[in-house]
């Protein structure tokens, strides 16, 4: 009797999971992020001219082994569908080190308005981007 408590609450939430995994936007990082509002303020500061086929990118990096709660991002840039990209990274396609060994989650919301971008733009953009984020006291990496 004592273990059924536990197993049903789990259940229950594995069953609430289920329902409301479809209204949970894919934009919501899944973890607290203290410096996202950070991320969100400085990527509005960019803007594409041209429409295109390119979409800029995040990526969460956790250095935690580095130091309690050390936290970083990865700016990218693709063809692909950011999902997709961050899925081929963690499958070690054309994978950047930092994205392999410590991406924990796509960060979409904050670049929802640079996607499908022109190439010169997104090349631009994910430079100084990355610079940007930089000064703002953020770990960076990417941004090539």
């Amino acid at each position: 009797m004592r273990n059924e408590f536990p197993s049903r609450i789990e259940a229950a939430l594995a069953q609430l999971w289920q329902h409301a995994a479809k209204s949970i936007p894919e934009w919501l990082p899944m973890n607290y992020v203290s410096w996202l509002p950070l991320v969100y303020e400085v990527a509005a500061g960019f803007q594409a001219a041209k429409r295109g086929r390119r979409n800029i990118y995040l990526v969460r990096l956790d250095y935690s082994d580095r130091g309690a709660d050390l936290q970083g991002i990865y700016v990218g840039m693709t063809a692909y569908a950011p999902a997709q990209r961050f899925d081929q990274h963690r499958a070690g396609i054309h994978a950047a080190g930092s994205v392999l060994k410590r991406g924990q989650e796509l960060l979409t919301g904050p670049v929802l308005h640079l996607q499908r971008i022109a190439q010169a733009d997104a090349v631009r953009i994910e430079q100084d981007l990355a610079i940007a984020l930089g000064d703002a006291g953020l770990l960076v990496k990417g941004g090539h």
